[in-house]
């Protein structure tokens, strides 16, 4: 079974033989009471990498964004969520609002819609906080950050970003010959976006194959959310065994990560020349999640590519909630398997197309030979 459903996309695994042992999982008290061992220099090292002043780690991106609303609920403020942002950072401001906090949503990547929202917040003496995804996994397209950042500056405000699809993948210095920049810090690094009112909460799981979370940004901010995060308290922090397989990652990212990732655009580019060159349009840019363009056949092609022994994800678009077909690519990827998908993804859709003009449909065209 050849599986294009992994978000593994450096191909990380971090096996027991080469980890530093541990001789338990947990000390059995919150992080509030004591830091599991390793995980400040952890935590530091996430921080150094991202850009920013301090970091801290939770036991999951859910466990972050409870902790980051909750304690920016302390103050007045208003919550403005891009409309794009993934479910997980939305219950964390939906929390927020059940303590009574303003919360409204935007156009998914529309600065001048949060404009108008924003001028409220003045009138209202709130402070604005903004929350959205770093990257669109399935455009390959970043955010706005940059005007976001400027609109939220100018109010006093914060930009929380939920930038679990870039770290690990983007990174600074981006260029044709590295389209995914160097150093893994994530997609703020790769649009040269910094400042203090900068909130950034990360799962490890994709870039780097640990199912934990970071949040990084000033210091004052992560020390607020340390002391008083009910999360830090009442949960419990990650487990001494993940703490060391972030470890191990970092190290990995530290040796190995810009040649992954090269490794990971050379996957990406021959998945995408060989689907063009069949003429069938794309989705997802140089980002591994790529979706071909298959309109109402994606279910049934997903369906027989199952049978045959490939796996992808089929997920439902917004706003129209029509089913879609991506494949995740990753570093682990060979060449042949990238052409054993593409070489029966087009049989499949030619085979739809004949079945689809033979029934008067011209919704699917038939792909061009590659020979």
């Amino acid at each position: 079974m050849l599986d294009f459903t992994s978000a593994l996309y450096l191909g990380m695994r971090h096996s027991q033989r080469v980890l530093t042992p541990w001789r338990q999982l947990t000390l059995g008290r919150p992080a509030a009471l004591e830091r599991p061992p390793g995980s400040r220099l952890v935590a530091d090292g996430l921080a150094r990498l991202m850009g920013h002043e301090s970091a801290t780690l939770f036991a999951s991106t859910l466990h972050l964004f409870l902790d980051v609303f909750g304690t920016l609920a302390s103050e007045p403020i208003a919550i403005f969520v891009d409309g794009g942002a993934y479910p997980i950072a939305r219950w964390g401001a939906q929390h927020a609002m059940a303590q009574g906090v303003p919360t409204s949503h935007f156009p998914a990547r529309e600065p001048q819609a949060l404009r108008g929202r924003l001028a409220w917040c003045r009138r209202a003496r709130l402070r604005p906080v903004v929350v959205t995804d770093g990257l669109c996994p399935f455009s390959g397209r970043a955010a706005p950050l940059e005007a976001y950042l400027e609109l939220v500056r100018a109010y006093r405000g914060w930009l929380v970003v939920d930038d679990s699809q870039g770290l690990g993948i983007l990174g600074a210095g981006s260029s044709t010959a590295k389209p995914l920049g160097h150093g893994g810090a994530g997609t703020l690094a790769w649009l040269g976006v910094e400042g203090p009112e900068l909130v950034v909460g990360c799962s490890l799981a994709k870039g780097f194959g640990v199912p934990l979370a970071v949040l990084a940004g000033s210091q004052s901010l992560v020390e607020r959310v340390e002391s008083v995060g009910p999360c830090r308290v009442h949960c419990s922090p990650p487990s001494i065994a993940h703490i060391r397989a972030a470890a191990h990652a970092l190290a990995l990212n530290r040796d190995r990560g810009d040649e992954l990732r090269q490794r990971l655009v050379r996957a990406i580019r021959r998945f995408r020349e060989r689907m063009t060159v069949a003429g069938i349009k794309m989705a997802g840019d140089n980002f591994p999640v790529q979706t071909p363009d298959l309109g109402p056949a994606a279910e049934p092609i997903h369906a027989r590519l199952l049978r045959m022994g490939i796996r992808t994800v089929l997920r439902k678009t917004e706003p129209s909630d029509s089913p879609a077909l991506s494949f995740l690519l990753t570093a682990s990827h060979s060449p042949w398997q990238i052409d054993r998908a593409v070489d029966t993804l087009i049989a499949i859709v030619a085979d739809h197309a004949s079945a689809g003009l033979s029934n008067g449909n011209k919704e699917l065209k038939r792909p061009r030979s590659l020979t």
